[in-house]
Order: structure tokens, then C-alpha cells, then sequence
């Protein structure tokens, strides 16, 4: 049994039959049969689903955002920003498909070579409840087509937004097992990646949960895509636009409850600029506006699940035993459902919980350094290496910084976030491969060489 529980009210909205291995074994047919069907399509002739897609979550826009909401309590603002997003990347990848995919002739010592990108099979994607649309929209747009099939596993809390995508599809016009929502608990992904008609799996998720499935895949030799956890740097050097990075940085931190996995967590500022940053950053988060997502002035919704709130005070109460300062926030707040109050935590050493773990939740962490080399060192120190932003007037001066940072991405003078036109993923725990961009569309596809004949 499934359970979606409202996080701004802590009551129980839905409950939902999880299915049955019979039901798994059925979907799991009825997806390769489509998938085989649809990899004979050409290219030109699969993006019109994807045009259909788009249109279909444009018209439900209201309907899917509120569901968002609901279940994992997302500011319906946000919620809708985020099927807008989805349905421009279905648009994008209709355009783009037939560019990305096309044969690639490359001159060699035959009489013509050429490198084709065939399409793997059924894919399973694991996804977590942040993001309960785009997540699997940023994977699936571009995996279907490119000739796959897909077969979701999405979080447990968010099993009404998993119907929604499937229904979605479908009514625009996928063929049944095409795309297919799987209401399965975890202990049973195991077997799914294990059983030979999945060809490929992508995830995403903590770093903890990305090693079992990197794991189970790899004994399997099946490829995976895996976007997992980080702890972004936004690193403020001394010429800055100190009042524009703190507005941007209550954006960065404070956007979806802060959670996210690119969002903003560690504020790496230069002594010089501190002392004004930290002032401009408490200014700007004292005037968002956190309570009812579903109301369109709410800036901040609820965390989404109580242990979720309750891990995120002890990094923070954690942090402030070894020195920290609250600026703001620091408690949750009381009253039902599950919201904790924007936080700012100023001096805090890089071995605090706030620096060293991945703070998924409203808490930004304020670490200041004497200069940028020291800035670029501690921004390098961690496990993770997803997204960073670096602020400077000096665009040259941080193009050499840029390569410098250990990421995924670098965003100078802006705020991270993904982009259907450029590649997204990390590097270390926080995982590998890339969705999104050219090289998206490729990561589950048979990059094949076909090769003719001697030259004569």
C-alpha cells in the first residue's frame, strides 16, 4: 500500500494498492512489445508523441501542479513552472531529435563508415518525489525518442503524480507499455534491474541509494545514468555584485524548500564582502513568505515528509554545538504539517554537518574565506560535484576558476539549474552520465559503428 500524505496538513490524502509481481510481470511484456514496435519508427515519425506530450501537460497544467503540491508540497507556483518546463523540453527534443540522432559519417579506410545511434530497450527509471514530473520528464523525452521504452519507479509519497505521467502519455497517444508506471516498493527494484528484458536503468536519488543501484546494474553489465546527491558551492568573491548573489542565493537556497539536489547549500564568501552578503542574504529571506503551498503569494511550502525535517534539525542543532551562528530561522515551525523555518547559519567550519552533508531542506550554510584560491579549495572539498555557481565582475579571471571547480557545471554570475539545451549530471558521489543536451539524448542509445567495405 501506497500512502500520499499532504506535507502541509500531515494528513493522508490517497492510498494506493502497490502491484502485484503478476501485474509487474504483465507491464514488463506488454513494454518490450512496444518498445520493439516503436524502435522500427523513424525519428521523424516518434516526435510527434513527444509534440503530443507537450500539448497534454500544457492543458492539465492546472490539474498536475496541483497534484505536486498535494503530495510533496511544492508552492503551486513552482508546481507549475515545473510542467511548464516539461512540456518546453518535450518541444525541444521534437525539434532537436532528428539533428541529435542522425547517422554520423566518418572518414576512414573503408568505402564509407558511419556511426549510428540505435536505441537500447526498456529503461527503468528511478525517481525520487522533489521534482515528480520533470525528474522523469528530463529522462524520458529524450530516451523515448531515441527509439526506448520507459518504465518508471517513482517515490513512494508521490504515487498520484507516477498515475498522472503515465496518463499523460498515453492519452497522447503512446502505445500501452510504451511508458509505464510501476507502483513498486524498493525492496523490489532488485529483481526488476536483474530481469533481462530491462536493458538499462537510470536513477535518481541520494548518493547512499545510487551506490545499491550502481551495484545491482553493474553485476548485471547494464549501463546506467545516475544523478545523485550534492552540496553546491556559491562561492562570492571580493568584486561581486554583493546585492544581486544574495538575492539570487535566497532563490538558489530557498526554492522548493531547498530541495534539491542543485540547489545552493554552502555560501563560500570572501572576508572582504561577508559581513554585507550575510546582511543582504538575512534582508531577502526575511521577506519570503513560507505557509499554504496551494496559495499563489507562498514563496516557501512544507519539507515534504516529517523525518525528512526532523534529520535536517539535527544537522543544524549539530552545527551550532560546533560554532555556528544562526542568523535566521534555526527551528521548525510550529503547528500541523511539515514546515521548517528558512535558516542561515553564519561561521560555519567546513567539518560542520552543515558543510560536510548534503543539507536537503531551507538552511544555508555561510563559510567565509580569505581569498578566491581558498574559496575554489574548499568549494573542492567534498564528496560531491554537481552543480556550483561563482560570483565575480572578472569574467576572464572566472573562466580560469571555472575549470579549476570539481562539477558537473559552473554557472558564473547565476543560479544553477538545468537546461533541455545543455548537458546535466556530476562527477564524484555525485554521480555519472549526463541527461539533457546532444549528449542526453545519446547516454541510452547503441552508439554503433557500421562500416562498408574496403576503399578501392
Amino acid at each position: 500500500m501506497f500512502e500520499s500524505i499532504n506535507p502541509a496538513t500531515g494528513e493522508t490524502v490517497g492510498r494506493f494498492d502497490a502491484h502485484t509481481p503478476a501485474q509487474i510481470d504483465e507491464k514488463l511484456h506488454a513494454a518490450v512489445r512496444a518498445q520493439q514496435c516503436w524502435a522500427q519508427r523513424p525519428v521523424a515519425q516518434r516526435v510527434a508523441l513527444l509534440t503530443a506530450v507537450a500539448a497534454r501537460l500544457r492543458e492539465e497544467k492546472s490539474r498536475y501542479a496541483q497534484l505536486i503540491t498535494l503530495e510533496m508540497g511544492k508552492p503551486i507556483v513552482e508546481a507549475e513552472a515545473e510542467i511548464e518546463k516539461c512540456a518546453w523540453t518535450c518541444d525541444f527534443y521534437a525539434e532537436k531529435a532528428p539533428q541529435f540522432l542522425a547517422d554520423s559519417a566518418v572518414d576512414s579506410d573503408a568505402s564509407a563508415s558511419r556511426v549510428v545511434f540505435d536505441p537500447l530497450g526498456v529503461v527503468l527509471a528511478i525517481m525520487p518525489w522533489n521534482y515528480p514530473f520533470w525528474q522523469f520528464i528530463r529522462f524520458a523525452a529524450p530516451a523515448l525518442v531515441a527509439g526506448n521504452a520507459a518504465m518508471l519507479k517513482h517515490a513512494g509519497n508521490v504515487p498520484q503524480c507516477a498515475m498522472a505521467l503515465e496518463e499523460a502519455f498515453r492519452t497522447a497517444g503512446a502505445a500501452e507499455g510504451l511508458c509505464t508506471n510501476l507502483l513498486l516498493k524498493s525492496d523490489g527494484v532488485k529483481g526488476l534491474i536483474e530481469d533481462p528484458r530491462i536493458a538499462a536503468v537510470t536513477l535518481t536519488g541520494s548518493t547512499a541509494v545510487g551506490k545499491q543501484v550502481a551495484a545491482q546494474a553493474g553485476n548485471m553489465l547494464k549501463k546506467q545514468v545516475l544523478e545523485l546527491g550534492g552540496s553546491d558551492p556559491f562561492i562570492v568573491l571580493a568584486d561581486a555584485d554583493v546585492e544581486l548573489a544574495a538575492r539570487t542565493a535566497v532563490q538558489a537556497r530557498f526554492s522548493n524548500a531547498g530541495q534539491s539536489c542543485i540547489s545552493a547549500k554552502r555560501f563560500i564568501v570572501v572576508h572582504a564582502v561577508a559581513d554585507q552578503f550575510v546582511e543582504a542574504l538575512a534582508r531577502h529571506a526575511r521577506a519570503l513568505k513560507v505557509g499554504d503551498p496551494m496559495r499563489k503569494d507562498t514563496t516557501v511550502g512544507p519539507m515534504a515528509r516529517a523525518n525528512l525535517r526532523e534529520h535536517l534539525h539535527d544537522q543544524v542543532e549539530r552545527s551550532i554545538a560546533a560554532g555556528a551562528r544562526v542568523v535566521e530561522g534555526g527551528k521548525s515551525i510550529d503547528g500541523p504539517g511539515f514546515f521548517y523555518a528558512p535558516t542561515i547559519l553564519d561561521g560555519v567550519g567546513e567539518a560542520m554537518a552543515a558543510a560536510c552533508e548534503e543539507t536537503f531542506g531551507p538552511v544555508a550554510a555561510v563559510l567565509r574565506v580569505k581569498d578566491a584560491d581558498q574559496a575554489i579549495e574548499l568549494a573542492n572539498g567534498t564528496e560531491y560535484g554537481l552543480g556550483s555557481a561563482l560570483w565575480t565582475r572578472d569574467i576572464d579571471y572566472a573562466g580560469t576558476l571555472a575549470r579549476r571547480i570539481h562539477a558537473g557545471s559552473v554557472f558564473i554570475n547565476g543560479m544553477v539549474a538545468s537546461d533541455a539545451r545543455l548537458p546535466f549530471g556530476g562527477v564524484k558521489h555525485s554521480g555519472y552520465g549526463r541527461e539533457l543536451g546532444e549528449f542526453g539524448i545519446r547516454e541510452f542509445t547503441n552508439i554503433k559503428t557500421v562500416w562498408i567495405g574496403p576503399k578501392r
